[in-house]
């Protein structure tokens, strides 16, 4: 596909997007949105995302996912908004241990659509502090600097059920680094939660425009 083609075809996709956005949401003034250079639009999301180390699942959300597509180049930028996560497993299969979990991003969301298929690729960096550390029920200081050594890298790919006006699933793997500045607890930590397989599963509901 030519650069051209490719470029009509977003623009042909944002303007259908544009309408149905815009049908759904009951606004009436939709002048120069269908042929923007950008596409603003706003995503509710909910998730999931499973940690190997500690065989246990942490739900995400509601948060929103507010992206802005460039219609001539398909690249993608978002800024990814969830509150913090509630975690619980058992350390050694025994020990029940609950902590809550804070998605701090480091920079912009970056992606890229397919010009073809719509796909959707993206890459989030996050540095993940903890907080609210138990163990046995007991209340364990982390103090409130407890956070992984380097950002989170996760890439996300979007499954067939995506759509640019319904959302979809967006999903992927990741590791986790190991943390620091956990007091007394760091050990433990390190010795629980970093390592390699955690997947990620996103849900992003009918998308909306922000207000211009």
């Amino acid at each position: 596909m030519s650069h051209q083609t490719g470029s009509s075809w977003m623009r042909r996709t944002a303007a259908t997007a544009a309408v149905g956005l815009t049908a759904a949401a009951g606004i009436v003034a939709m002048s120069g949105t269908a042929y923007a250079d950008t596409l603003r639009v706003d995503y509710p999301v909910t998730g999931t995302t499973y940690l190997a180390s500690t065989n246990s699942t942490m739900t995400l959300g509601p948060g929103v996912l507010k992206s802005e597509l460039d219609l001539t180049t398909a690249d993608l930028t978002a800024d990814l908004e969830l509150p913090p996560a509630q975690g619980q497993f058992k350390q050694f299969g025994v020990i029940p241990v609950s902590v809550t979990t804070t998605f701090i991003p480091e920079g912009k969301t970056v992606g890229k659509v397919d010009q073809l298929t719509g796909k959707v690729t993206s890459t989030s960096k996050v540095t993940l502090q903890l907080s609210n550390l138990k163990v046995a029920g007991i209340p364990t200081p982390v103090g409130s600097h407890c956070k992984t050594e380097e950002p989170v890298t996760i890439s996300v790919t979007s499954g067939d059920d995506w759509s640019i006006i319904d959302g979809g699933t967006l999903s992927g793997t990741y590791s986790i680094p190991d943390f620091e500045h956990c007091l007394l607890a760091t050990p433990l930590i390190n010795l629980t939660v970093p390592g390699d397989g955690n997947t990620i599963t996103l849900k992003l509901g009918a998308g909306t425009l922000p207000p211009s």
